[in-house]
């Protein structure tokens, strides 16, 4: 019988001042995955802990995991501040055949990590995993007003102006096979903040990879760094850029089947 087994996973987690959330999230993913391992047998896994120049102690206490943790944890130190840089850094560097990136508080329920490792040894052709808040089968829980109305906007825009037919353009919860990473990393703009990994999904169903709308439990955390106007500010402009690029590619091929 073949063996479809995950030999590894890369668990990237983007980080900026952290100081908090960054060991309670660290060490309940290392019980989690220790847990995991007993269960249904050993996985190399690694947590890679990409920091986008924290000024307060997170450094430390990341350099304090590794030492603790040494085969486990790693500590990466990049100067700009963004889930997207802090996301290409860690794929571009990455080996481990199932690469992603998760949220330090864990707001998805990380009972998913392990359905996600088993639905990549179950479907050998399943290239991606996207968490979804917004699937029927989904729970959000703490969900505040506010949070509901920009988020279902957003989900919209993605919708009706970029095609997207994912339910939900971010979630921080994503992962997808290394080679299928390393391709979309080099397609997609240099972009370092959120928006990049809505940019990362469209790519993925653009090019047609099998992508996985995986419904999870979301618990909402509003001790958050996120800044909600400048984070729609951002979108509109993102969503109008990205536009305007694919229209760009579509043209650009279209020329080329021409020829």
């Amino acid at each position: 019988m073949e063996d479809k087994s995950i030999s590894g996973i890369n668990l990237l987690f983007p980080v900026l001042n952290e100081h908090k959330r960054l060991r309670p999230g660290i060490e309940k993913t290392i019980r989690y995955m220790t847990h995991y391992c007993e269960k249904y047998g050993k996985i190399d896994y690694r947590c890679t802990i990409l920091d986008n120049g924290s000024d307060d102690d997170t450094p430390d206490i990341a350099r304090a995991l590794c030492k603790e943790y040494p085969e486990h944890v790693f500590y990466v130190r990049i100067e700009q501040r963004g889930v997207g840089i802090a996301f290409r850094t860690g794929v571009e560097s990455n080996e481990a055949p199932i690469v992603g990136y998760m949220d330090i508080d864990l707001s998805t329920d990380i009972n998913y990590l392990g359905k996600t490792i088993h639905l990549f040894e179950k479907y050998p052709e399943l290239d991606y995993v996207n968490g979804t808040r917004f699937s029927p089968e989904s729970k959000a829980i703490g969900r505040k007003w506010y949070r509901k109305i920009t988020s279902a906007g957003l989900v919209f825009l993605l919708k009706t102006q970029l095609g997207m037919k994912a339910t939900d353009g971010i979630c921080g919860f994503t992962f997808m096979r290394k080679d299928v990473a390393k391709a979309l990393v080099a397609q997609a703009s240099d972009d370092n903040g959120w928006f990049y990994m809505i940019e990362i999904l469209l790519r993925a169903e653009r090019a047609g990879y099998r992508i996985c709308d995986l419904p999870v439990t979301f618990t909402e955390n509003y001790d958050t760094t996120v800044k909600i106007g400048k984070t729609i500010r951002n979108y509109l402009k993102r969503i109008a850029a990205l536009k305007k690029t694919f229209a760009a590619e579509n043209s650009a091929r279209a020329n080329l089947k021409e020829r």
